[in-house]
């Protein structure tokens, strides 16, 4: 009988259709593929059964994150590779029909049954969000998902973001440093939101204080942050006072849908309206329109998928479902244009910068790895490994254009015409 890892990689390329790109190596220390490849390294059975209970993406992920599943080489090759064999397909169940009709695929598939041990699904590992089916996007599940994923705790966001805390995509330029990136994109925003000392602005998802503190400090604007996160707000809140900001900084636990206290001279929403949901995106729209002033501006900072001929085919990806955004979707940017349009916003200017979050998301891996024992002492090692697992992966999307990330000035036009915007925003090299 063959070892263990002949017989998993011979399965595979059944089933698939193709050759495995990467070695596997399993945990009776046998090893198949070609030797010079990254390599899939099975630790245990229980890797086996948590991908014939869950095939697909989610179970690859439940073994990742439990740590019975690993890669042996380089991390971005080795999802690279893998990525056309599993990520791009997603749960294509009609491939794996069509595949497991055929005799020598069942033959292999009733060992591999065997090979895997007890026929009894495992557990999903505790990092996994477990909810009932209920109504998206109410107040209390979006506080629910946000919590999820921001209330991880600071120091370990500190390692992963560096001084900057900014967690959205940085704009970068030759020989610049995360935070100088990070620094110029607050400040891109800043400029074409035109803010200037006296003016209101709201900050949706004010994440730790970064855009609240460079817009007040560096432009001298009075801000209303508000996020979801308890923890995040009283990290910003602390930041705030350290610089001595809070006659200019107020940053509250609140949910956009609540805020009343308009009308604010510009809004800037960066990275979070992912978390609306494609149900509540117009009132989304709507609730921001009406708290701006005529005249005022929004910059809207979102990440975008590209779009499906049939859109009612899109399903969230399972492991970001799952271990990342609970409940976060994306959507095309033509899609995201037209609900602003919609709400009666003015589209004035539509910048891609997927490579950028490319780029940002490199370093935040580098950050997380360079200091991982200590990441791993303050969240757990699960939720470590998720945090690197989709962070490099997300590099990987953006810069094979299956995401992108856009940041969309839009303008409450008043009825006079006047955008007050300069005839030329642009300037263009090459």
């Amino acid at each position: 009988m063959a070892d263990a890892a002949s017989r998993l990689r011979s399965l595979a390329e059944q089933v698939l259709g193709v050759p495995l790109p990467v070695r596997v190596r399993a945990w009776d220390g046998s090893q198949a593929g070609p030797p010079d490849a990254p390599a899939l390294v099975i630790h245990n059975r229980r890797a086996l059964r948590r991908m014939l209970f869950k095939p697909g993406e989610l179970g690859l992920a439940r073994a990742w994150v439990a740590g019975d599943l690993d890669i042996e080489g380089d991390l971005y090759t080795t999802l690279d590779l893998m990525a056309g064999l599993v990520w791009e397909r997603g749960e294509d169940a009609r491939t794996l029909v069509q595949a497991v009709r055929d005799p020598e695929v069942r033959a292999a598939v009733r060992d591999l049954l065997k090979l895997a041990g007890p026929p009894v699904p495992p557990a999903p590992p505790r990092e996994e969000i477990r909810r009932p089916r209920r109504r998206l996007h109410t107040r209390r599940t979006d506080k629910r998902a946000i919590s999820h994923h921001y209330d991880v705790g600071n120091d370990f966001y500190e390692i992963v973001l560096g001084p900057s805390m900014v967690y959205s995509c940085a704009y970068w330029e030759d020989g610049g440093t995360l935070e100088s990136a990070q620094r110029d994109k607050l400040e891109l925003v800043c400029r074409k939101l035109g803010l200037t000392a006296g003016r209101r602005l709201l900050d949706v998802g004010c994440g730790w204080g970064s855009m609240a503190i460079h817009a007040a400090r560096e432009h001298g604007v009075s801000v209303v942050g508000i996020t979801l996160s308890q923890e995040q707000a009283v990290y910003a809140r602390k930041r705030v006072a350290d610089e001595g900001l809070t006659d200019r900084v107020e940053i509250r636990v609140q949910d956009y849908r609540d805020v009343v206290d308009g009308p604010f001279d510009a809004i800037s929403s960066i990275g979070m309206a992912e978390h609306v949901g494609a149900e509540r995106y117009l009132e989304y729209a709507n609730q921001l329109y009406a708290l701006l002033k005529p005249g005022g501006r929004l910059l809207n900072h979102q990440i975008a998928r590209r779009p499906h001929r049939d859109e009612s085919a899109y399903e969230v990806d399972p492991f970001i479902d799952s271990y990342v955004f609970p409940d976060g979707e994306l959507a095309p940017i033509g899609t995201t244009v037209t609900q602003l349009e919609r709400a009666g916003f003015e589209v004035r200017d539509v910048e891609a910068i997927r490579e950028h979050y490319a780029r940002t998301l490199r370093q935040w891996v580098a950050n997380l790895e360079a200091d991982w024992d200590r990441a791993v002492q303050l969240t757990g090692f699960g939720r470590a490994r998720v945090w690197r697992l989709y962070m490099a992966a997300s590099a990987l999307a953006f810069e094979r254009n299956r995401i992108g990330v856009n940041q969309v000035l839009a303008i409450r036009t008043p009825e006079s015409g006047a955008s007050g915007l300069p005839l030329r925003t642009r300037v263009w090299n090459g």
